[in-house]
């Protein structure tokens, strides 16, 4: 049996692999394929992909540990055909990260630290400065009030989705590298981010009431049952009651920012870098634990 510890390394591994295959769906390059031809192919259990990609690793550390390397091969190998193939090449920072990872289960592999294999890949790409800051232009700014403004003329179930996908492209529009909704075993999750080394799990609520103590809590729980370094973004186009933020705020550490309608509103209208706002949240409620300060509150340089 796993250690805790190799445990959470396993977690923190599935992470990293979950883009490198499909879980399914091709005869050439996925996730059960590599494991057929690494020798554990009776360890992938199917049905969502990242619980899946998790047993996959637990099962062959566990029964087959003398394959495990087989296995990581078999996945990066594959992995380069069909990245490829999608117009996404594997990169050298993806495998600097799983060579950082495999240690957690006491492994390292070789073939993944060959010199001659990492040059392939060409120089790893520099960090942006912390510093940097994105801008948007006048016309693309205006181009997403006007999708937020339109969002509110739809019916009920097509607005939510909308609201999804129009968030998505707002953190795509400032290099957030976002990914759209998924969904894991028993939950939903409307999408996530990053934002320099953090990664931020997305709540999005379009209408209703004002989000109150009990969705905080329910979403809170959700990213406390991921990886120890992901944090939460809650988006309520309603925004939040005083009391649910104020009952959040007490007895236990935030690990959640919040952001409301008239949030993303001032963003966008008086064309402040949503980086700096989510940083400047985060900051806020680390010195307070509270999750939630409007835009409003913060002060920046309009542009």
């Amino acid at each position: 049996m796993l250690s805790l510890a190799e445990a959470q390394a396993v977690e923190n591994i599935a992470d990293l692999l979950y883009e490198f295959l499909p879980g399914s769906g091709n005869n050439k390059t996925a996730f059960p394929l590599a494991a057929t031809q690494a020798g554990v192919g009776e360890f992938w259990t199917g049905g969502s992909k990242r619980p899946a990609i998790v047993e996959l690793l637990k099962l062959t550390l566990d029964r087959r540990r003398d394959r495990f390397t087989a296995l990581i091969i078999a996945v990066v190998h594959q992995s380069m055909t069909w990245r490829r193939g999608k117009g996404n090449p594997l990169t050298r920072g993806e495998i600097d990260r799983l060579n950082t990872a495999l240690p957690g289960v006491s492994f390292k592999i070789p073939d993944l630290l060959d010199p001659a294999f990492l040059k392939s890949f060409g120089e790893p790409a520099k960090a942006a400065p912390a510093s940097s800051r994105v801008i948007l232009s006048e016309a693309s700014a205006q181009a997403l009030v006007a999708r937020l403004i339109e969002v509110s003329g739809l019916g009920p179930q097509e607005r939510g989705l909308r609201f999804e996908g129009f968030l998505t492209d707002v953190f795509a529009a400032f290099d957030l590298a976002p990914r759209g909704s998924f969904r894991i075993v028993g939950e939903q999750i409307d999408g996530s981010f990053r934002l320099h080394t953090e990664t931020y799990l997305v709540e999005a609520k379009w209408h209703g009431p004002q989000i109150g103590f009990a969705d905080l809590m329910a979403f809170s729980g959700k990213v406390a049952g991921k990886a120890a370094w992901a944090r939460g973004l809650f988006v309520s186009n309603s925004g939040f009651t005083q009391d649910g933020l104020d009952a959040f705020s007490r007895g236990r550490q935030t690990n959640l920012i919040c952001v409301d309608g008239l949030d993303l509103y001032e963003v966008l209208s008086r064309r402040v870098s949503l980086i700096e706002v989510l940083e400047e949240k985060a900051r806020r409620a680390a010195e307070t634990n509270r999750a939630y300060i409007p835009v409003r509150d913060l002060t920046f340089q309009a542009r």
